[in-house]
């Protein structure tokens, strides 16, 4: 990162020093929120968290190689006290970028595939110039701004997710990180509950491209209405990306091999060139044509985008992660969110990976989805009774009775049963596998249905265990 001595760190974010021994001391490593993530020089922000006070920590992390603490009171050891760590980590942020003024911020959102498109993009971009990008999904105001203090001078390109959880929580992260790129996937139905309906969601993420100068860049989804829709809210230059519509990148002759990964020939510009994917699902398509749209915008090749997309790798865990057992069981965990977008698209690569393989489904509840919550499981349990699975194992409380209830309605033929929750789900999967079986883990975030398929994962859980 941009090295800063803690007095101009103290400077940055108004705040004043206490039990410095030498103001000079600098911090040489990024800002951190975990102690036991910090780097030898780096900062710990010690913000209150759900269960404790990070404050309560800040010994352990000085202890640890902090070289001090922000926080919002003296601690004992070295600090920059201020008045809200949530505000100076934001204005940390906003001067570790001002320091690196080469650097093009490139802003990203969606209702999916954020994280997914960011990792394709840090892996197409560094044919232009070093890249970062988000560490894992932080993606809010807590967690862009720790992204941001990774930045050195060599870094010439920024990914940054930008997640919402109402109006204006994304202008907010722009005023962080002025973006010279805006890259908008799609307008869904996570968190819909909190937002109260695709048309405000497609309000907040407009937010994007909004805050794009007169020069800047607009990547925007022309398969998706509402993002279409956003193209007048920018005066910057807009580009198109596609399957289904006459897009400026396009991709055409979509195939998906047995295993459920993508190929398809990439198009911008009169110039095109054959995209075979690594990533399992045919959803990764439009992700990767998002990547493809930002990294022709900035100036690559058409040649190497495709070579580049062809390379990557998946990166993120939890999200279409297919393991293959020794006993032919193939366990795919897409258990780190899910809405009724993500779960349809999850079928679909289930039903092309089956090929007369049994499948199981072992699907959690879906969170913030407010009034239409029961409805939008019943409508995944229909789905489930038409795309040919052949177990449903439903996770969580009544939302996931109803997905459950609706299933079997639709398909009698269909074996369906009701876990209370990860452990139980583990259990009842265990009783259930046979060999050769697939199955697909998904569910929220807060379900923790990351643990059941981990576990399911493991060699030594084999089919039959008790």
């Amino acid at each position: 990162m941009i090295p800063l001595s803690l007095e101009a760190v103290a400077t940055a974010v108004g705040g004043r020093l206490c039990d410095v021994p030498d103001p000079s001391a600098l911090m040489s490593a990024p800002a951190v929120v975990d102690s036991r993530t910090v780097e030898p020089g780096g900062l710990f922000a010690a913000l209150p968290g759900e269960h404790s006070d990070g404050h309560t920590y800040a010994a352990n992390a000085v202890k640890a190689g902090a070289v001090a603490v922000l926080a919002t009171r003296p601690v004992g050891v070295p600090a920059v006290v201020v008045d809200d760590v949530l505000d100076a980590l934001a204005a940390l942020a906003r001067t570790v970028l001002a320091a690196v003024p080469d650097v093009t911020v490139i802003g990203l959102t969606g209702s999916a595939g954020k994280t997914s498109t960011k990792d394709l993009l840090a892996q197409v971009l560094p044919e232009l110039g070093e890249t970062i990008a988000t560490v894992k999904s932080f993606n809010g105001e807590i967690g862009m701004p720790l992204t941001v203090t990774h930045l050195d001078q060599g870094v010439r390109y920024l990914v940054l997710e930008m997640g919402a959880r109402g109006i204006g929580h994304i202008a907010h992260l722009t005023r962080i990180a002025p973006p010279a790129v805006g890259l908008v996937l799609n307008v869904g139905t996570a968190h819909i509950g909190e937002f109260g309906g695709r048309e405000q969601i497609a309000k907040a993420k407009g937010e994007l491209v909004e805050a794009l100068p007169a020069d800047g860049l607009a990547v925007l989804n022309a398969d998706d209405p509402l993002v279409a829709a956003m193209a007048p809210r920018t005066s910057a230059r807009v580009l198109t990306f596609g399957i289904e519509t006459d897009a400026d990148v396009r991709a055409s002759a979509v195939t998906v091999d047995p295993a459920g990964r993508a190929s398809f020939t990439l198009a911008a510009s009169g110039i095109k060139a054959r995209v075979a994917l690594s990533l399992h699902g045919v959803h990764h398509v439009s992700n990767a044509l998002a990547a493809a749209a930002v990294a022709i915008g900035l100036g690559a090749g058409v040649d190497k985008t495709a070579a580049a997309l062809s390379r990557a790798v998946l990166m993120a865990s939890g999200r279409m992660e297919v393991t293959d057992r020794p006993d032919g069981v193939r366990i795919i965990n897409d258990a780190f969110n899910a809405n009724p977008d993500s779960m349809k698209a999850a079928f679909t690569t289930l039903e092309a990976m089956a090929d007369g393989r049994r499948t199981i489904a072992v699907l959690g509840e879906m969170k913030e989805l407010g009034a239409d919550a029961v409805e939008d499981h019943r409508q995944v349990g229909r789905l489930v009774a038409v795309t040919g699975i052949h177990v449903l194992i439903a996770v969580g409380g009544d939302d996931a009775q109803a997905m459950a209830e609706a299933a079997q309605q639709d398909n009698p033929q269909l074996k369906v049963v009701e876990a209370r929750d990860r452990d139980h789900a583990l259990t009842l999967t265990r009783d259930l596998i046979q060999p050769g079986d697939i199955v697909l883990v998904k569910g929220s975030h807060s379900v923790e249905l990351e643990h059941t398929a981990q576990r399911l994962a493991r060699p030594d859980t084999v089919a039959g265990e008790r």
